[in-house]
């Protein structure tokens, strides 16, 4: 992919390439991207984890049905003292 950008931000791309000892300005953009990218776009969950979750809540449910949980209870749960 060929990018075309302004000046600043290829002195922008220049310093994160610098200050992370990068190769070059892809490696720069795609490190702006990991540092600043979550206040636009929600990272992907790997098919792995949302897997291991959806066996964890099946097997949840499976042992305690859907039965609502009380307050305490769910203190109890996150170790939170209700003293």
């Amino acid at each position: 992919m060929n990018v075309h950008v302004k000046p600043y931000t290829a002195r922008v791309l220049g310093v994160i390439k610098e200050r992370f000892g990068l190769r070059n300005k892809d490696q720069a953009l795609d490190k702006f991207a990991e540092m600043h990218g979550d206040e636009y776009v929600e990272r992907e969950v790997k098919d792995e984890l949302a897997r291991d979750i959806v066996r964890s809540v099946e097997a949840h449910e499976k042992k305690h049905g859907l039965k609502p949980m009380t307050l305490k209870e769910l203190d109890e749960l996150c170790g939170v003292s209700s003293g």
